[in-house]
Parts: structure tokens; sequence; C-alpha cells
């Protein structure tokens, strides 16, 4: 299992991946960073290549989303552009419209054209291409070239998509071009695009078919069915809105077929959804993200190590970011209100405080601000952590501040991040100063994210090594993987493209499969309502749905919001674009048929819980509780391992009643004279534009509608990505 953690470290690009090979095979030539030709005649050679390609292409759990990497759920630019986070970023900020110019208003750059720096995206696919050419041109067996073949092209396919899904058309490389002045490509269209993408995934998945699913010490290299479940994924892509304005239903129906097919495929090479047997108050839920080998829901994954050396470390940092200051993390990620308002009730339908998704039903029962987790859907309580909930981990966390308490060394960790004030004016501001128990104080947060959690109750064993530090400076160097496409993910496609096709019968049959993993049953049709098979806009409305619950803090909010043009249903006008830009399906509004919300002109706040008026105000230090100094005894802890969850929900709401204040938090910025300010997402950012830096690279390159081409004096884009 420890080489299989380790497998792709970043390690791999210098030292291990090559170390079976003959000191020559380092040998550097003077190609711009390529290796030695002669190691592709060698399989060791030859793959600790492709090993390389891994560590440079994954994901990278440890960053934000950027040029070189896509969102993993943190709280970077793209995800506190969702409902999921708070704060303003560039996308949804209403003080700051972005350009291509240089400035703080300047739009991110997820492209980069120099060939010349090896590390960025076509510096990757130049070494991909290298890799795929080289090996060909080798001595190997055609049964090695493709096993090693299929897996490059996966990652040019992988490399592609990532920057076609914000851009559109851009340049397609497939040569070993060398990076000098003369090497000149133009932006292909979209279309060209996403059929060059799905040529090299259906070779992968043509080349890998033989080799089905990998043995433990291979965990984490792609399959077949990886390769056609990347495609599908690009072919949904293709026929959401953000590329489909008409609504033309061959494209979801060449979305369907590719799904529909991969399904068997992905089984062959042991993929599946997440199952252990009990699943306990959604226990199978939460273990799929702890797991590494045999993880059937991992269909395409980063991953990680407790490494500490530079050279090798490639520590998940998710634990120690969502753990609580007092215990093993830093705790610095923390839910919005609109996010907990959305999650569904414990029947499976929207709670009666959302107006979002109003195609669907709302639910019959009852929804408290002021205990908003009784009867909610089963992953609601693996996604988020509030006071009075059972968390468990191993570590001593008095090691880094002795003020913290133990709870057994963590083993039996209860959250309680209720909070106090040390005035009665603050206690109604939404911005004053609050300090929390269990000497969590200024380091608290509101309603903390369980979610993708290394919970001890669920594993009994960790992935994460506890480094305790001086204050706030302890950690965990996590082995956590990071799902970029899990299987759960594909049903959901399937149920997507499905339905746009008009198949919904088995659009809704992808989505009893997921709410029966979370722990809905046959009896109430899983949760969903009635006329699904036959309403095409309320089946649509559940996927989409069930997408922001299932994948929440996982990385695919804002893509889904991009696609389905939410921010304002498509409505908005690009300055300078064709009337092919105008959304002419889906009744000219995504939003309105959806039944969702537009997300322009809400806000994102929080919810803390304070003490009641009762006890009065407190001090700034531990000892100083309220609530403690009263004499008060806190209840025992929801314990997730019990089956009588309703019965403990119940008793901490009699607690809560009495003794906590649900309050609002300020999320999203506000004027300095206090006065809200809403998301404001402005529609050329469907089709992103490449910034100054990226122009300036590449001097060819047309500029997209919407944005200043900078190699033009600032002249309007004329770049379509929606041309054919």
């Amino acid at each position: 299992m420890k080489n299989n953690i380790k497998l792709f470290s970043l390690a791999l690009v210098a030292s291990v991946a090559l170390a079976s090979c003959s000191d020559s095979f380092l040998e550097e030539k003077k190609d711009h960073g390529s290796t030695n030709t002669d190691i592709y005649n060698y399989y060791s050679g030859a793959d600790g290549r492709i090993r390389s390609l891994y560590a440079r292409a994954l994901p990278n759990t440890n960053a934000d989303a950027a040029w070189n990497n896509p969102s993993t759920g943190r709280p970077d630019v793209q995800s506190k552009s969702t409902e999921e986070y708070t704060g303003f970023d560039l996308f949804v900020d209403p003080t700051k419209e972005l350009t291509a110019l240089s400035g703080d208003r300047r739009v991110p750059s997820y492209f980069h054209y120099q060939m010349k720096n090896a590390v960025n995206v076509y510096g990757r696919i130049r070494d991909i291409n290298d890799a795929i050419i080289g090996i060909e041109e080798g001595s190997l067996s055609r049964e090695e070239k493709d096993q090693l073949v299929g897996q490059a092209y996966f990652l040019r396919a992988w490399c592609y998509y990532n920057i076609v899904k914000y851009y559109g058309g851009i340049p397609i490389v497939t040569e070993k071009l060398e990076p000098v002045e003369s090497s000149k490509v133009p932006r292909f269209t979209t279309k060209a695009c996403i059929e060059f993408m799905c040529d090299d995934l259906d070779k992968a998945a043509e080349m890998l078919k033989a080799t089905g699913a990998w043995d433990a010490n291979n965990f984490g290299r792609v399959t077949a069915g990886a390769a056609l479940a990347l495609k599908g994924r690009i072919q949904l892509l293709w026929a959401s809105p953000i590329f489909n304005r008409a609504n033309e239903v061959a494209r979801w129906e060449t979305a369907y077929t590719t799904i529909k097919n991969s399904i068997p495929v992905l089984e062959e090479c042991g993929h599946g959804l997440f199952r252990r047997g009990n699943n306990v108050n959604g226990s199978d839920f939460a273990a799929m993200f702890s797991t590494i080998y045999p993880n059937p829901e991992a269909v395409f994954v980063s991953l990680c190590n407790q490494a500490t050396g530079d050279d090798e470390k490639k520590n998940n940092p998710w634990e120690r970011n969502i753990r609580p200051a007092n215990s093993l993390g830093q705790g610095s990620y923390e839910a919005s209100d609109m996010m907990l308002n959305q999650f569904p009730m414990a029947d499976g339908k929207r709670p009666s405080v959302s107006g979002t998704y109003t195609n669907l039903e709302v639910s019959e029962l009852e929804y408290d601000i002021n205990f908003p987790f009784a009867n909610r859907d089963p992953r609601f309580y693996r996604t988020f952590a509030f006071p009075g909930v059972r968390w468990a981990y191993s570590g001593n966390p008095t090691q880094s501040d002795a003020k913290n308490p133990s709870y057994n060394e963590g083993k039996d960790y209860v959250l309680w991040n209720y909070v106090w004030y040390t005035s009665t004016d603050d206690q109604g501001n939404p911005e004053g100063t609050s300090y929390a128990a269990d000497n969590l104080l200024n380091s608290k947060r509101t309603v903390y994210i369980r979610k993708r959690s290394d919970d001890y109750d669920v594993m009994n064993s960790v992935l994460y090594k506890y480094e305790p530090g001086a204050g706030n400076n302890a950690f965990a160097l996590s082995a956590a993987p990071y799902m970029e496409i899990r299987y759960a993910e594909v049903l959901l496609n399937y149920a997507e493209a499905a339905c746009g096709a008009g198949h919904l019968s088995e659009a809704v049959e992808q989505l009893r499969k997921i709410r029966e993993r979370a722990g809905y049953t046959s009896e109430t049709n899983y949760g969903l309502q009635a006329d699904l098979t036959s309403n095409e806009a309320a089946c649509m409305s559940a996927i989409i749905y069930e997408r922001q619950i299932e994948l929440a803090y996982e990385g695919k909010r804002f893509d889904d919001l991009r696609r389905w043009m939410l921010y304002d249903g498509g409505i908005g006008k690009v300055e300078g674009a064709p009337n092919t830009w105008t959304l002419s399906g889906w009744g000219g509004n995504t939003c309105i048929y959806l039944g969702f919300k537009p997300l322009n002109g809400q806000r994102r706040d929080k919810i803390e819980f304070r003490l009641a008026d009762s006890y009065g105000v407190g001090g700034t230090t531990a000892d100083s509780d309220p609530l403690l100094k009263a004499g008060v005894e806190r209840p025992a802890a929801i314990d997730f391992r019990k089956e009588d969850l309703d019965t403990q929900l119940e008793t901490l709401r009699d607690f809560y009643k009495t003794n906590f204040v649900a309050k609002k938090k300020i999320g999203d910025a506000r004027t300095s004279d206090k006065v809200d300010l809403y998301i404001d997402f402005r529609p050329k950012y469907y089709l992103l534009g490449f910034n100054d830096s990226a122009m300036g690279s590449y001097k060819e390159g047309l500029q997209t509608i919407g944005w200043e081409d900078t190699n033009k004096g600032n002249a309007p884009g004329t770049f379509d990505p929606l041309a054919e």
C-alpha cells in the first residue's frame, strides 16, 4: 500500500520514475528538456516517463485552481463563485468587472501558451506528445505500447479539457513542437477540440481495454473505463447550454450513448458505487473519501502521501484545513448559509426556506432556522459539522496547546463551537467579534465543512500523521486520495445526458442508485417526486440538484453553474457577440426552465450559534465560557455510529432551544456604509478571454469575443467559441 500511495508523487519526476534505467537514460539532450529517446526502448524507462506525466498532470490537492490545475473543492476563485463558500472573489465581485488587462481586475489565466516553459499546460502537452511519439517509435511490444500510450492519450485529453471548458477553441498540438518563433498554431474551433479530445479518449479506451483493472501496486492509473467516463463528461459539456445555445438534441444523444456504453466497461475495470454493507447514517458515503485501495468509486484519482521532503512531499491538506484548530487542523473552511439551506430534508425534498429549484416539491418536514440540522438528507451530516457532533480523530491536541480539550486524544472529540460575546452591543451585530468554546476562541468557524473528512469513527485507522506544533501550527500530513472523477458523477452524467436526450426513465433510475447509496429506500421512491419520468424540466432540475448535493465541495459546482448559465439564465448579452450567442433553447432562460433562482442578485452569509441572552457576556479566554461557568452540562454528542439518529437529534434540539440562538454572520462583503453587496457574474465570464500575459506569449492568437485583444491595441476580441 505504501508504494501505491506514493506512485505518482512529485519525486517520480526526477528520481524514482527512471531509477530502474541505466544512467544514460537520465542524460539531458539539447531538445528543450526531453529525455534520451533510448528510454522508450525499455518498458521500465518508458513507464517512468508516463509516471512523470501523471505527476505533472494530475489535480493538485495542495493548490488553488489556476491555469495548471482544476478546482479540488478548496475555497478558491472558482468555488467561492458558487453557493458553497462566502466571500466575493473575482468572478462574482460586484465592485470590479474583469478585463484582459493588467491590474487588480485582471481575469485569471487557465491558459498559458509558452512552449519553452516546461511547467505550463503546453509544456505538459509537448512532453505527452514526446512520450506518445517516442514509445510508438520505440522497440517495445505492441501490448506494452498500448498500455503506456493509452495512458498518455488520456492525459493529453485531460490537459485539453481543462482549457477548453473555459475558452472553447484553443490550439491543437499533436507534434513535439520546438519552442521557437516559427512554431505557430492558431485557435481551432471548439467543435474541433471536442472531436480531438474524444478521438484521443477512444484511442485510450481501445489501448487500455486489454489491461482491465489495475492491481493494488498500480492503483491510480487510468483505465479504459476512465477514458470513456472523461469522454462522456466532455460530450456533456458540448451538449450543455454554454455551447449548445439552440439545444440540439443530437448532442445530448451522442453524450447519452457514450456514457451508457461506458458503464459496462467501467464495471469490467472494477469501478462502481462504493459500498461496505452497513452504511449507518451514510457511513459508506463518508468512507469512500478515505479509502485508497480497493475503491471502485475512484475512476480518476490523485494519490497523496505523508512525506515531508520537498522533493517527494505530496500531502493532501484537506483534513487540516477543515478540522477545528483545537484538534488537528486549522479550520479555515466553513459553509455558507445558502448551501446549508439548499440541502434536502430527510424525505429527499427541498427545504421550505429554499426558493431555488421551484420545479421540485417542497418538503413537508419543518425547517427551523434555529436548528437547521433536524430532519436532513443523510449526506448533510457527512458534509457539515455543528455544535454538539462527534468528530473523532487520532492525535493529542494538548501538545499544541495545553488548554485544548483532549477528548481521549481525539478519539472521543466533540465539536462545541458555540460562541459568546464580550459586549451586548456585539450580540446583535453580524460583524461583531465573538469567542468560541473549547479554546477555539478567535480561531472558531461557524458551520464547519466535514465532507471528505478522514473520520476515525468511520475508518478506525487514519491516512494522516498528526504533527503537533505551537499554537495553531499543528497540522496533519494526509495521504487521503482526491477523486477527480468518481463513479457517482458518471451516473449523474448519465442521468443528465439521458434526460437531455428524452430518456427520462433511464435518467431517474440513475438518481435512484445514488440516493439508495445515500440512505433512501424504494418505499419512498428514494425521496424523488413522481413526475420526473414525464416532466423533462423537473427531471433536469432534479439532476442538477442532485449534482449539487452529491458532489458538494469536490470542485464541480462552478463548472455546473457555468455549463447551465445559472448566474443569469443566459439572458445577458456580450458586447460584439453574434445572434448565435442568444439562448434559443430552454425557452431562452435556463433558470426559468429549471425553476432555479439566478445567483446574480443574491448573497451568501453564515450561521453561528451564540449563547442565549440569559447567559450575558463572557471574556476572551477559554475559562470564561458563560455556559460552563453557569454549571450547565452539555448533552452527549451526536454519534453517527448509532442507529437512533432522530432521537439524538431531538435531544440536541432541546438543548439548542434552551441555550443557543442562531445568528447571521456576514459572509459576502458590504460597503463601508454597511450596505449589503450582491453576486454579479458578468455574461462574458461564461466564455473567458486570455489575459495580457497569455496573449503576450501568443502573438498569432485571436482573443475571445467580449474581451480586449492586447495584441491589437485592446481592440474587441473576434474569436467565436460557438462558431463551428
